[in-house]
C-alpha cells in the first residue's frame, strides 16, 4: 500500500496545488509558479532520507538532468534549492498526461506509436550515454508524457558514468537484464539498450516482458525467468516479424549480442517504420564530443544531432536536382545522407537542402551560312558539332536545325566543311558531271535554306509564347519537371457514416498511373492514428469518438513519390 505524501514545503515565488505522486526517496508536487507564471512539478526529498546520504544523490541527479534537459526526450529542470524545512527539491517542467506504465497497463500501444516512442527515447538516452551518462532505470513509468504528446524520460535518480556498474540498488526488476543480477552485478551502455527494449515491449502488451498473468511475478520469480527463458512472444498479429528481430535481439541474454549503441537500436526501428511505411521518426542527439562509430552504427540519413554537430536529413556531398519525396516506400532503403559532419563545418541553408532546377531556356540559332561552293558543286549542309557532356548537375536542352543532304553524288572539289568534319567520299576517277545532278543540286541547296529559315522562325515563336519541343536526338537530354509527380494531389476527399459505427472516405485521383497507391491516417486529437496502405481511392474506418472522424491522404506513386496531404472530415 502506498503512502501518504508528505507535507509539501513552502516556496518563495510558488504555490502549492496538489499533490502529483510518491516514491521511495522523494515526493512529487504540482506548484504554480509566480513569475514567470506557469504550472510546474516540484521534485522534494523526504525528511527521513536528508541524513543517509539520498541529498547528495539527490543533487547529483539535479546536476544529470540539467544537463541533458535541452533534450526534447528529456524532462527539463528549471531550478533547484533547499526549502525552508532544510528539503532539498527540483523545480521540473510539468507532464499532464499519464505516464506511458500508465497507459499501457489500461490498453497496449499501436505499432506506430510505440515505433516513434522507441525512436524518441533511445535518441534521449544515447544523449546521455555520449555526456558519459547510464540512466540504469529505464521503464514504463520514468517516461512522462509532455502536453504536446512527447516522451519525456526521468528520474536520473540512480544514474551513473558509462563504466561498469557494480552495484544494482534501485533497479526495476522487470526491466532489467541479467547482468544487473550477478554478483557482482554489472552494467554498462548495453544493459540500458536492453532496458530501451523491454520497455517497449511493455507498450505493445501491456505487460514486462516476463511477466506472466495469472501466475506468481514476484522479483525471483522475473529474476529466474530474465536469466534463462527465452523471451515471450508479443501475442499481436499486427507486429511484423522484423519488429520482433529488433526487440530479441535488444534483450539478447549475453550483452554482446545487443545492439551496440541506442541509436543503433533507434535506426532498426526507422527500418521497421521504413517496412510499413509509417512516418519515420527522427532521432534528436545533443552530441558534445562524437565517439568512435560502431560497426552496426549505420547512418541511414535520419539522425538530428543538435547543438555542437547540426544534420540535416536532406544533406548529401552533391545537391539534388530536384525535391525528394515526402513519403518513403515501405521496401525502399532509408534515405541517404546525413552524416555526421565534423564540428564547425559551414551549415547548409534551405536554398541548399532543396533545389529544383528550371530547364535551361536554349535559342535555337540559325546556323552561320556555309561559303558560297561553285556553281557545279552541289551544297552539302555542314554537319553538326559534337555536342560537349553537360555538367554532372545540368541537363541543357539543345534545339538543333534539320539537315539537309542532298542525294547528287559528291564530286572532288575544296571542301567547304570545317576542319572536324567528316569528309565526303570523292566520286570515282573521270565520272562525267550531269546537268541533271547539277539542277537536283540547286534545288536541294534552296529547300535547306528555306527548312532553315522556316525552323528558326517557328522555333523562336515557340520559344515566346510554348514550351520548347522536345528534342529528338537520341544524345540529347529531355527537360524534366521535378515536380510532376507532385501535382497529382487527390481531390473530393468526403467520408460518409454508414450508420453502423463505420465511416466510409472516398476521393479521385487526377492524374491516375499504374501503380499508384494511397497512405491514409486515421486523425487523432493525440496525433498516433494508424497508416494504412490501400490500393484504391476509397476506404472505410471505424467512427472516432466526439461525432466527427478525420483522416489524411497521400497518394504515393510506383516510384516512391507522393502527394501533398488532403485531409477529409466526416460533416
Amino acid at each position: 500500500m502506498s503512502r501518504p505524501p508528505s507535507p509539501p514545503p513552502q516556496l518563495e515565488g510558488f504555490d502549492y496545488v496538489e499533490p502529483l505522486g510518491t516514491g521511495g526517496f522523494a515526493d512529487v508536487f504540482l506548484y504554480e509558479q509566480q513569475q514567470p507564471r506557469r504550472r510546474v512539478a516540484v521534485k522534494v526529498l523526504l525528511a527521513d532520507r536528508l541524513a543517509s546520504g539520498a541529498a547528495r544523490e539527490f543533487a547529483d541527479e539535479a546536476n544529470v538532468m540539467a544537463m541533458l534537459s535541452t533534450h526534447p526526450a528529456i524532462v527539463t529542470i528549471y531550478q533547484t534549492g533547499v526549502a525552508a524545512d532544510g528539503r532539498p527539491y527540483l523545480v521540473m517542467e510539468y507532464c499532464p498526461r499519464p505516464n506511458l506504465q500508465q497507459r499501457a497497463r489500461k490498453e497496449p500501444f499501436s505499432v506506430a506509436e510505440a515505433l516513434r516512442v522507441g525512436v524518441q527515447v533511445a535518441g534521449a538516452v544515447e544523449t546521455a550515454h555520449r555526456a558519459g551518462v547510464l540512466h540504469r532505470d529505464i521503464k514504463p513509468a520514468n517516461i512522462l508524457v509532455t502536453a504536446y504528446n512527447r516522451p519525456a524520460l526521468t528520474d536520473f535518480g540512480i544514474a551513473s558514468t558509462t563504466g561498469a556498474v557494480n552495484e544494482a540498488a534501485g533497479m526495476s526488476i522487470p526491466w532489467s537484464p541479467p547482468e544487473s543480477f550477478g554478483d557482482p552485478p554489472q552494467g554498462g551502455v548495453r544493459s540500458d539498450v536492453y532496458a530501451l527494449a523491454a520497455t517497449l515491449y511493455t507498450l505493445l502488451t501491456g505487460r514486462s516482458p516476463f511477466e506472466k498473468p495469472g501466475q506468481r511475478n514476484s522479483g525471483a520469480d522475473l529474476i529466474s525467468r530474465i536469466e534463462s527463458e527465452p523471451l515471450p512472444p508479443l501475442g499481436r498479429a499486427d507486429v511484423p516479424e522484423s519488429l520482433t528481430r529488433v526487440l530479441e535481439r535488444g534483450m539478447a541474454k549475453n550483452p554482446d549480442d545487443r545492439f551496440g549503441s541506442a541509436v543503433a537500436f533507434a535506426r532498426a526501428l526507422q527500418k521497421v517504420q521504413i517496412e510499413l511505411s509509417h512516418s519515420v521518426t527522427p532521432i534528436d542527439i545533443v552530441d558534445d564530443h562524437q565517439p568512435e562509430p560502431d560497426h552496426d552504427d549505420d547512418d541511414d540519413g535520419l539522425t538530428r544531432v543538435r547543438e555542437v554537430v547540426s544534420i540535416d536529413p536532406s544533406h548529401t556531398a552533391t545537391r539534388p536536382s530536384a525535391t525528394t519525396s515526402p513519403v518513403l516506400p515501405p521496401s525502399a532503403p532509408p534515405a541517404p545522407g546525413p552524416r555526421f559532419d565534423a564540428p564547425g563545418a559551414p551549415e547548409e541553408t534551405a536554398a541548399d537542402r532543396t533545389m529544383i532546377r528550371v530547364p535551361r531556356e536554349v535559342s535555337a540559332q540559325a546556323p552561320a551560312a556555309p561559303p558560297a561552293a561553285p556553281a557545279s558543286v552541289p551544297a552539302v549542309a555542314p554537319a553538326a558539332p559534337t555536342p560537349q557532356p553537360a555538367p554532372d548537375d545540368e541537363a541543357p536542352t539543345v534545339l538543333r536545325p534539320p539537315r539537309t543532304v542532298s542525294p547528287a553524288p559528291a564530286v572532288p572539289a575544296p571542301s567547304p566543311l570545317p576542319a572536324e568534319s567528316a569528309p565526303t567520299a570523292p566520286a570515282a576517277p573521270g565520272a562525267p558531271r550531269s546537268r541533271r545532278g547539277l539542277i537536283w543540286g540547286l534545288a536541294a541547296a534552296a529547300t535547306a535554306v528555306v527548312l532553315i529559315g522556316g525552323s528558326v522562325l517557328t522555333v523562336n515563336l515557340l520559344n515566346a509564347d510554348s514550351p520548347k519541343p522536345k528534342p529528338t536526338t537520341a544524345e540529347t537530354a529531355d527537360p524534366q519537371d521535378p515536380l510532376g509527380d507532385m501535382t497529382a494531389t487527390p481531390k473530393d476527399l468526403v467520408g460518409t457514416p454508414d450508420g453502423s459505427g463505420s465511416v466510409r472516405f472516398t476521393w479521385t485521383n487526377p492524374s491516375p498511373k499504374d501503380g499508384d497507391s494511397y497512405l491514409v491516417t486515421v486523425v487523432t486529437l493525440a496525433g498516433d492514428g494508424e497508416t494504412t496502405k490501400v490500393d484504391k481511392p476509397e476506404i472505410t474506418i471505424p467512427a472516432q469518438p466526439g461525432g466527427k472522424t478525420c483522416i489524411d491522404v497521400v497518394l504515393r506513386r510506383e516510384n516512391g513519390s507522393g502527394s501533398s496531404t488532403v485531409r477529409g472530415c466526416t460533416p
